[in-house]
């Protein structure tokens, strides 16, 4: 018995048979291969169609823009495991994509969730900085954080948001979502009594909802671009491992206190 509801026994990503290769209705040796780069690819495996030279830009850009932070939780379970495991390479990427969630690397899909609602209020005629900062009061009042906001790093800005949105001015890509996110600003700052600096999850998600993607794909940005920068850390793992070496700075940077009897 089915465990949930099923669709239709179809996919319309690839197929493989003794000759060929086909890819969204394309012959991957002799269409794909040579004539288009990772990112075009990419993107044509996320929507089925080939990209505006504006949505590669960007989505490249965007690639680029959370490849790599430094050794973050993801990039330390990461190490570690693969310290644990040296032959387990796959196992050590793994354990760092894992660890994308709402805190850490996982936080532009509920950027984009919260731009689409709001967009779906300023296109029934509301003002967007009127929908900004009921979205902003009522987060606050209920005692949660406003997705894209705050870092403990950058501040009092990211200079990864701030070149998203400039370059997105200057393309002439910034449209709806890319506004409401630039309200949101202000109003976090008016409900939280000071400003807190928008991080590069909020314009990943504004900007790939102005270029026509689906809501549901923005978090592939973080887990594909991180992919590649656990795969740089795991490299240098092997050849200077400190795996072990941020394993016991944890453990001496913990206290221990047994429980009383």
């Amino acid at each position: 018995m089915p465990i949930g509801p099923a669709g239709a026994p179809v996919s319309s990503i690839s197929r493989a048979s003794p000759d060929r290769v086909e890819v969204r209705g394309r012959d991957l040796a002799s269409e794909l291969m040579g004539r288009v780069g990772f990112t075009e690819y990419v993107h044509l495996l996320l929507t089925g169609r080939e990209p505006s030279e504006e949505q590669r830009f960007f989505l490249d850009l965007l690639l680029v823009s959370i490849a790599e932070h430094g050794l973050m939780p993801s990039v330390v379970a990461a190490r570690m495991t693969l310290a644990a495991d040296p032959g387990s390479l796959h196992g050590a990427v793994a354990a760092g994509i894992l660890g994308a969630g709402p805190v850490i690397l996982g936080t532009s899909e509920a950027c984009a969730l919260l731009l689409v609602e709001a967009q779906a209020e300023a296109a029934g005629g509301r003002m967007p900085a009127a929908v900004a900062a009921e979205a902003a009061r009522r987060i606050r009042a209920s005692g949660g954080r406003v997705p894209g906001f705050g870092h403990p790093i950058h501040h009092p800005v990211d200079p990864r948001a701030e070149r998203i949105l400039e370059l997105a001015d200057a393309h002439g890509v910034a449209g709806p979502h890319v506004l409401l996110a630039r309200e949101l600003r202000k109003s976090v700052a008016e409900a939280w009594g000071r400003a807190l600096p928008m991080n590069v999850s909020m314009p990943i998600a504004a900007v790939m909802l102005d270029l026509g993607f689906d809501r549901r794909v923005v978090k592939s940005v973080p887990i594909l671009a991180r992919t590649a920068g656990l795969l740089a850390h795991l490299a240098e793992e092997q050849e200077r491992p400190i795996g072990f070496l941020l394993a016991g700075a944890a453990e001496e940077a913990t206290s221990y206190e047994p429980p009383s009897r």
